[in-house]
């Protein structure tokens, strides 16, 4: 293993590219923070000022020039534009839009025709460890659960598609039942989990999820069930949402911990 850094970008400054930023630059074994994309460059410049951390702000397609990898941590409509330049010189990209890929398949053959290659973290579901090991033998089925406070769902694209209001709800309402491609379209900032589920399981087409708003809970709840040959297994999280209601806190950790497992002498999970 090379022992120097793994030049790292972040791609977006939101809820997670903040927190990844501010984390990197304290200093994480193994990695440098060496440059930043943001959609308001100074906006970004301002953000990196105010927290002392020093790394350029550069345009999307000059990250291979600064970086090993880049994290996604953009809109899903972003994702080509972030992947390409860094796969097209064989780079890493770490991405969080897992929904996107759905979309763009293009994406894994640049990665495989240029040596480059993508990397899904865990982000806001669990128990993604059993299932790519399940998909080793059969996976006869997978299902999933997903209940979020409206205001996680509101603005959704299937909602305002489909005429379906998540106001004032007064009870969990039933948004949306189907396959995990259809979730991702629908749903391209709220589902992102189903897609890695997808992913790592037997495919976007029969992964199945049902979607709920639910005024009842305050938490982004996810509970998924595997049915293979190799076990049978139920696992449900609830995660605590971070100042974009859209996504969970523990996303920006689940980076981290990917991040870290790439120069570690000690990796734990598959």
């Amino acid at each position: 293993m090379s022992t120097a850094p793994i030049r790292v970008a972040i791609a977006g400054l939101g809820a997670i590219g903040g927190v990844l930023a501010r984390r990197l630059a304290d200093g994480v074994p193994g990695l440098v923070l060496t440059a930043v994309a943001s959609r308001d460059e100074a906006r970004g410049r301002d953000f990196l000022a105010q927290q002392r951390i020093d790394c350029p702000v550069v345009a999307l397609a000059a990250l291979p020039a600064h970086a090993d990898l880049a994290v996604e941590c953009a809109p899903a409509a972003v994702l080509p534009a972030i992947c390409r330049p860094m796969l097209e010189a064989g780079r890493q990209v770490m991405v969080l839009s897992a929904g996107a890929l759905l979309a763009h398949p293009e994406l894994i053959d640049l990665a495989t025709a240029r040596g480059g290659q993508i990397i899904v973290p865990t982000g806001a579901l669990l128990g993604l460890d059993a299932v790519t090991a399940a998909a080793e033998g059969e996976i006869r089925s997978v299902s999933m659960t997903t209940r979020k406070p409206p205001i996680g769902l509101a603005g959704a694209p299937h909602l305002v598609r489909n005429g379906i209001s998540v106001e004032n709800l007064t009870e969990p309402k039933r948004v949306f039942s189907g396959s995990a491609r259809e979730a991702a379209a629908g749903f391209p900032a709220n589902v992102n989990v189903v897609a890695a589920l997808a992913l790592a399981g037997i495919g976007p087409d029969r992964t199945m999820i049902d979607i709920w708003a639910d005024p009842g809970v305050s938490r982004n709840c996810h509970s998924i069930e595997v049915d293979a040959d190799s076990a049978r297994f139920t696992l449900a999280i609830e995660n605590v949402p971070s100042e974009n209601p859209k996504t969970g806190r523990i996303t920006a950790l689940s980076v981290l911990a990917a991040l870290r497992k790439l120069k570690a002498p000690l990796r734990i999970g598959t």
